[in-house]
């Protein structure tokens, strides 16, 4: 049964549930929800990025040149995972199915500590993806249970609070590895997720909404499928090559598996996503941060590359010779835990439209500011810690947007849909990136490099992007303000665990 109802939502954010308990100013309780969570957001950067500062070992003691493998494995993964966890939410609550998550990830750490081939590695890997579900996860219980303004600040916390202990967890990793092996990351992030599962399921309330009806898992398995399938090709293809029988196979089957979802999200009474009833504003806005996310990480890539070459060289860029490159890795991680609470304070003043639009004005002026970061060092660090800002501020005003367009019942499918794109987004750009690159390269002295031209072409692909962004998010902005910033919504029936309506 669907009812068909009218809601008034302003552009500060849809209320909580009914019914439900609410924070609505900062108490020692929230502070101790705000902790965990935030720490919860810690576990994804152990399972997913981590690993690649010991991505040189992994390569040896698996005797493989498959870097592809052991480094997009997870992130594909958690593509795949994202709208089955995120519509399970809905249905059985958000605490649930982020301990369920967690535990996931800490088998899949334990299972790569132990692999002694990548038959066992990979399929590790592939459980640690479910991870990234944590993020949308924490912002659906958030917006649970924090009123609406308090919990647009709450949500920038808590998605970007983790990022100094991910820059101090650099140091330490690459510690352990040297003294005991790789390995031993993997074991302590089984660990880490096995605490904050303990956590999570002692200090975090349950939803009191659910939405009565299945799980559409075949939909969620082929949308999935098929996402990964072709993503994975874009991702893989250029290592293992375009025309390779793997490649091949993955684009085939991914292109397969998306048309198989839409008709069976054609025909199924209650689909995984609604195709029909995502609103112009939330396809915006969804838009939006798969541009933005996906050109920040492609410009996020071309760091180090920059900053392994030296302006003696006569290329036209480089910065080898003029600073640290962890310097420069190291500055949008501190922008980012500026970014998000920022965005979070400013959405509960302004609206998070009016955020999200000055979120990528912010990063087009920092994007193109790189054409001089490139050469100069001094102007990349500035420019890579405005890009964090950026990321940080575009993460929490996409997470606090899309909240406010649709009702309680609907928290975890919506925000796993921006955490979709999210990864669509990286994925994508990266792969675009990396070809402007490679097409572009010039031989000098019988070496083949990068080329000035293409590191502008590269940059000015990742501006482009901003400024459509840019475009995408004024016209969200003027649509709510059309509309009054009033979000008509048709919610599937509710129902509190008591049974009321």
């Amino acid at each position: 049964m669907t009812t068909h109802t009218h809601v008034n939502r302003r552009d500060r954010g849809a209320p909580p549930a009914p019914g439900a308990p609410v924070h609505t100013r900062w108490n020692p309780r929230l502070v101790g929800l705000v902790a965990v969570l935030a720490l919860v957001n810690f576990v994804v950067d152990s399972a997913i990025t981590a690993p690649l500062v010991v991505l040189p070992e992994m390569l040896e003691h698996f005797d493989t040149d498959q870097a592809a493998w052991l480094n997009a494995t997870a992130t594909l993964a958690g593509v795949l995972w994202a709208p089955l966890l995120g519509r399970s939410a809905d249905i059985w609550g958000s605490r649930r199915v982020l301990v369920a998550t967690l535990l996931l990830s800490g088998v899949g750490a334990v299972l790569c500590a132990v692999a002694p081939s990548l038959w066992l590695f990979v399929p590790g890997r592939m459980l640690q993806g479910a991870s990234l579900a944590a993020v949308f996860l924490s912002v659906a219980i958030v917006r649970g249970v924090a009123a609406p303004r308090l919990a647009m600040v709450v949500v920038g916390i808590v998605t970007t609070g983790s990022a100094f202990l991910n820059i101090l967890s650099r140091f330490l990793v690459e510690h352990l590895a040297t003294a005991f092996g790789f390995q031993v990351l993997f074991l302590v992030s089984s660990v880490v997720a096995a605490a904050m599962a303990f956590c999570v399921y002692r200090a975090v309330p349950e939803s009191g909404v659910v939405t009565p009806g299945r799980l559409d898992v075949r939909g969620a398995l082929l949308l999935g499928a098929g996402l990964v399938g072709v993503l994975g090709y874009i991702s893989l293809g250029a290592e293992l090559g375009w025309f390779g029988p793997v490649p091949l196979l993955l684009a085939v089957a991914g292109v397969a598996g998306l048309v198989r979802w839409l008709r069976h999200t054609r025909r199924t009474p209650e689909p995984l996503v609604d195709l029909g009833a995502l609103s112009r504003p939330l396809v915006l806005t969804l838009l939006v941060v798969f541009l933005g996310a996906g050109s920040y990480q492609s410009m996020l890539q071309l760091v180090p590359l920059v900053g392994d070459v030296s302006g003696a060289q006569g290329l036209g860029y480089g910065l080898a010779d003029q600073g640290s490159v962890a310097l420069l890795l190291a500055a949008p991680g501190f922008g980012v835990m500026l970014g998000g609470p920022l965005a979070g304070w400013l959405a509960a003043r302004v609206g998070p439209a009016r955020t999200l639009v000055g979120a990528v004005l912010l990063g087009t002026l920092a994007t193109v500011g790189m054409f001089v970061g490139t050469s100069v060092f001094v102007a990349a660090f500035c420019f890579a810690f405005l890009l964090g800002v950026t990321v940080g501020a575009l993460g929490t005003s996409g997470f606090n947007m899309a909240g406010s367009l649709a009702p309680a019942n609907k928290q975890g499918i919506v925000s796993s849909l921006v955490m979709l794109m999210v990864s669509v987004g990286a994925v994508v750009f990266d792969f675009v990136g990396a070809a402007v690159l490679t097409t572009t390269s010039v031989v000098v002295d019988g070496e083949t490099v990068r080329s000035a031209a293409g590191v502008d072409g590269y940059t000015a692909i990742a501006s482009l992007a901003f400024v459509a962004a840019l475009v995408l998010a004024v016209t969200l902005l003027r649509h709510r303000q059309d509309d009054g910033g009033v979000v008509t919504a048709t919610p599937e029936l509710a129902t509190t665990r008591g049974g009321a309506r």
